[in-house]
């Protein structure tokens, strides 16, 4: 907050633009909104305690949590092992159960260093030949890479050498899995390949799973103008991928993801979030939402997206539709950008709920 406290105190036109300045990953928002946080109930939605959220994943996936629980718990790999092989290539789930084990295992070793995660070491110690054992394990080095070193580091660039190697004998040991390639994006977006060297791992990655929203989205990171492409070519990247898409495919939402990559830290606009761009990005968004299939994997990653720019624009009962399919889970963009996840997400629900009933919304009005 401290560029919003630096405004105020200046008096920088603080009867105009006050009310507009917004942060853009963190909790601060509106300073104008009706109620307050704390003005309604979230409980009476049946909406899950902050300190109940589960961060591990964007949504639920009773057999994953299940074998997190039991991995975690007993430091045995076979339940995991076991799940992913009897995870079908053809889909997201994949990628999205990899990335929870990854992601898991890296938690573990940021709470306990030097202990946490063992099981993962035991799995690839135990298991080398295990497809989803090194698929696991490149992932958990991309991870590392980006939460405990600077990006461009001489320690980042070591461990996402390490994770190339591991994604190729992942790729190897899984051939037309598609995971051991996305994963590699996140490399080639890291050591700083060139367009030319990203394209070739991309046309591995769409020869195998040409509609994987997963993929996209880690596609679309590289494109960015913070990394190695510009805000058209992101746009462009976007668009194109949405139109192409056919009914029922949620990469007709991409192009929120790439307007949420470009929204300004602070933004002083009036109204920005009902600007034409973002209006469309977003309708685009709810058309995807609203068109696919209920079990489809990646859903709840866009609704957790699209409830961040509905909040932000106040379309309060909108934003409620979308938190009751995601309560209870926060591992997903924006709130894992935050340094509490949980923190951030909540504060965004009771806004909606206050928000809601300052409108004349109630628990009764509200369909499930």
């Amino acid at each position: 907050m401290d560029i919003l406290w630096f405004l105020i105190a200046l008096g920088l036109l603080f009867g105009v633009l006050g009310p507009y300045v917004l942060r853009r990953r963190s909790g601060g928002i509106r300073l104008a909104v009706p109620g307050s946080p704390d003005a309604a109930d979230p409980a009476a939605y049946g909406f899950v305690p902050q300190e109940d959220q589960d961060v591990r994943l964007p949504g639920a996936d009773e057999d994953l949590l299940d074998v997190l629980n039991v991995v975690q718990a007993t430091q045995d790999w076979r339940a995991a092992a076991q799940l992913l092989a009897g995870t079908g290539k053809d889909g997201e789930t994949r990628w999205q159960r990899v990335q929870a084990f990854a992601g898991a295992a890296s938690l573990e070793l940021g709470e306990r260093p030097g202990a946490g995660g063992a099981w993962l070491r035991a799995w690839r110690a135990d298991a080398p030949k295990d497809p989803g054992g090194a698929a696991v394990h490149a992932e958990f080095l991309v991870q590392q890479a980006w939460r405990s070193s600077a990006a461009g580091s001489d320690d980042f660039r070591i461990i996402l050498e390490e994770a190339l190697k591991v994604t190729e004998e992942a790729a190897l040991l899984a051939p037309g899995d598609p995971v051991p390639y996305i994963t590699r994006l996140a490399v080639a977006r890291g050591l700083g390949y060139g367009p030319e060297q990203f394209d070739q791992v991309w046309a591995k990655v769409i020869d195998r799973a040409p509609e994987h929203m997963g993929a996209h989205l880690a596609a679309l990171h590289y494109w960015c103008e913070k990394w190695h492409g510009s805000r058209e070519d992101a746009d462009h990247f976007a668009t194109t991928a949405a139109a192409r898409a056919p009914r029922g495919s949620l990469l007709a939402a991409l192009p929120l993801f790439a307007v949420y990559e470009h929204v300004p830290d602070v933004v002083l606009v009036q109204d920005f979030f009902r600007t034409a761009v973002v209006s469309k990005a977003v309708e685009g968004a709810l058309y995807a939402v609203h068109s696919a299939r209920p079990d489809d994997p990646m859903l709840a990653h866009v609704r957790h997206l699209l409830v961040w720019f509905l909040v932000r624009d106040e379309r309060w009962a909108e934003a409620m539709h979308q938190f009751v399919k995601v309560d209870g889970h926060v591992g997903a963009v924006p709130w894992t950008l935050g340094a509490d996840p949980a923190a951030e997400y909540t504060v965004f629900r009771n806004l909606a709920v206050a928000g809601y009933e300052a409108n004349g919304g109630s628990p009764l009005t509200l369909p499930r």
